[in-house]
């Protein structure tokens, strides 16, 4: 039986995820806008259409899941579209982890200043390889979550099985059974992305905080932009790590089913799920004023509107 606090966080995932699907749209446009007009796929644009399109693609699938479980629990859980959900939510899921370490990666290798014959033979070869990186990403996600669809027929075979083949410990031994090479492919496919956010980041972190201190030394007194722009980069990574980090640990509650269904926490797993994704783009709009024109141009335009029609 869902309580009301549950129905409040179910509502709050879905508007948190409208929000995100608004903000992704800013950032798919903005960055599609940039290849139309150089007609030159560079990197960074290719990881923010792929990272926004997954997302756009993973909040809207979240949606789909959050009305069927509030209107249509019965038929929820027919065993096909049970499966379907859940297979192509965890693919969906996959690919943004790995969209999203590319681009703490990518942060790292163009802005970290780093002296390394490895750390310079990734910067000038960047623009050839991120087709590949990306690529490679898709497929891991599609390896990583396509067992998945096995797992969750054995789970739902075992709900919908007689009360006499579903005892306690019969069930908890099957699904033990089922789930220990399940466990290990979640584990491998999301630490691989996670390990690599991680170490980019904090890398990009420790080049950043470095020179920044640097700077603060040879400081003349007078407001420095150059400064400026990189404690605004500091903080817009760190919180990226941040939503990155808090994002797993909630996915991963969810995944080993330590909660009841429709309990409070994990109602409050399922929304913080849906808030980190919109606020990781929320940051990504705000550190990049190429993101925020275009939200700008739209708000010009509507008050040019309605003062025209006033007049």
């Amino acid at each position: 039986m869902m309580t009301s606090f549950a129905l409040l966080c179910l509502s709050i995932a879905i508007t948190e995820c409208l929000a995100g699907i608004l903000g992704n749209g800013i950032i798919l446009a903005a960055s599609s806008s940039s290849y139309i007009g150089s007609k030159i796929w560079l990197p960074y644009d290719m990881i923010m259409i792929s990272l926004s399109l997954s997302k756009i693609t993973l909040q809207c699938w979240i949606i789909l899941d959050l009305f069927l479980t509030i209107f249509c629990e019965p038929s929820y859980f027919e065993e096909n579209l049970f499966g379907f959900i859940k297979t192509g939510y965890m693919l969906l899921n996959y690919s943004s982890l790995w969209f999203g370490a590319w681009l703490s990666v990518f942060y790292c290798i163009k802005v970290a200043s780093f002296t390394q014959s490895f750390f310079i033979w990734l910067k000038l070869r960047i623009a050839r390889l991120m087709p590949w990186m990306l690529l490679t990403s898709w497929l891991c996600s599609f390896t990583t979550a396509i067992p998945f669809t096995w797992h969750v027929y054995s789970v739902h075979e075992n709900i919908t099985a007689p009360s006499s083949m579903t005892n306690s410990s019969a069930w908890t031994t099957t699904r033990k059974d089922s789930s220990g090479l399940i466990m290990l492919l979640y584990n491998v496919g999301v630490a691989l992305p996670l390990l690599l956010s991680v170490v980019s980041s904090v890398l990009l972190i420790r080049s950043l905080w470095i020179h920044t201190r640097r700077m603060q030394n040879n400081a003349s007194g007078f407001r420095d932009p150059s400064l400026e722009a990189h404690m605004k980069a500091i903080k817009s990574i760190c919180s990226l790590l941040i939503f990155y980090v808090t994002y797993f640990i909630a996915f991963t509650f969810l995944l080993y089913n330590l909660f009841l269904r429709f309990s409070t926490p994990k109602s409050i797993c399922i929304a913080v799920m849906a808030a980190c994704p919109t606020a990781h783009t929320l940051v990504l709009i705000w550190s990049n004023p190429k993101f925020q024109e275009l939200p700008a141009r739209i708000w010009h335009h509507i008050n040019c509107s309605v003062r025209i029609i006033s007049m």
